[in-house]
C-alpha cells in the first residue's frame, strides 16, 4: 500500500498510508475502533479503489488489473471474517466445499477429501453436518478459517478472529493460526485490537491512527517502542496522546 488515501464525503478513512506486509510472514494491524482498518482490508482485495495512491499486488499494481484479472487475485486470498460468515442453510462440510465448488472443477470425491483435511485441522473433523446456529462462535470461527484455507491462498486476511470470543479460545485460535502458518505458510494480515493476540503471533506489527501508519517493524520493536502513541496502545494506558474523541 503506497500512499493510499480514501474518504467517504467529507471523512477522510485513509490518508496517505504505507505499509508492506513480507511475503510469507504474520503481520498483526492494530488501531483504535474507526481509524480504517477493516476499510484497509477492503482495498487490498479490490471491493474498494483509493481516492489516491496504489495497491500493489506480487509486483502488480490493483489498478492495472482488469476486472478478470482481479477475480483471478481474488481466488489467491483467503478471508477469515469476524463471525465466520457460515452460510446459515448449509452444514459445516458444505460452507467448506463452496469455494471449491464454486471456483474449481474438482470431483466431488477430491473436494471432500479436501474438506476432510481442513476440517481436520481445526479439530472440526467430528462436526461436518452440524449447521452455524448448532455450534459455538469459536468453533464457526475454526469452520471460517478451513474455508479460507481450502482454495490453498497466498495470502489470508483476518478481519477481528478473537471478536466474541473469550480469552482461552483466543489463545486456542492464535495457536491454531500459528500452527497452521507453519504447516503451509502464506502471507497472513490480521486485523485486531486484541494486543495479546498480537504479540502472540505476530512477526510484524503495524499501528495506524487516524488513517496514517504509525509504527511497522518487527513484534519486539513495537513492544519496545519509545513513541508514545505506540507505547500507550500497546500499554493500554489512559494517559497519553490518544483520547476517546
Amino acid at each position: 500500500m503506497r500512499g493510499v488515501e480514501k474518504a467517504f464525503g467529507s471523512f477522510k478513512v485513509l490518508q496517505g498510508l504505507d505499509l508492506d506486509f513480507k511475503q510469507g510472514s504474520i503481520t498483526t494491524v492494530l488501531g483504535p475502533s474507526g481509524t480504517g482498518k477493516s476499510v484497509l482490508l477492503k482495498h487490498m482485495v479490490g471491493l474498494l479503489e483509493p481516492d489516491a495512491g496504489e495497491i500493489v499486488f506480487f509486483g502488480t499494481p490493483l489498478s492495472r488489473m482488469s476486472r478478470t484479472e482481479k477475480y483471478a487475485m481474488r481466488q489467491r486470498y483467503g478471508v477469515l471474517f469476524q463471525d465466520g460468515a457460515l452460510f446459515g442453510s448449509m452444514n459445516m462440510f458444505d460452507n467448506v466445499a463452496f469455494p471449491l465448488r464454486k471456483h474449481t472443477d474438482k470431483s466431488e470425491d477430491e473436494i471432500r477429501d479436501i474438506v476432510l483435511q481442513r476440517l481436520g485441522e481445526v479439530g472440526l473433523d467430528s462436526a461436518l453436518g452440524k449447521f452455524p446456529n448448532e455450534v459455538s462462535g469459536g468453533m464457526r470461527k475454526r469452520a471460517g478459517f478451513a474455508r479460507a484455507l481450502v482454495l490453498n491462498p497466498d495470502v489470508v486476511l483476518f478481519d477481528e478472529p478473537d471478536s466474541g470470543l473469550d480469552p482461552v479460545r483466543t489463545s486456542l485460535l492464535n495457536d491454531l493460526i500459528l500452527q497452521v502458518h507453519a504447516e503451509h505458510g502464506g502471507t497472513y494480515v490480521l486485523v485486531t485490537h486484541n494486543i495479546p493476540t498480537a504479540r502472540s503471533v505476530s512477526d510484524y506489527v503495524a499501528l495506524v491512527w487516524q488513517g496514517k501508519r504509525i509504527h511497522y517493524g518487527p513484534t519486539e520493536e513495537a513492544f519496545s517502542s519509545d513513541d508514545p502513541f505506540v507505547r500507550q496502545f500497546l500499554a493500554g494506558d489512559s494517559a497519553g496522546p490518544l483520547g476517546m474523541d
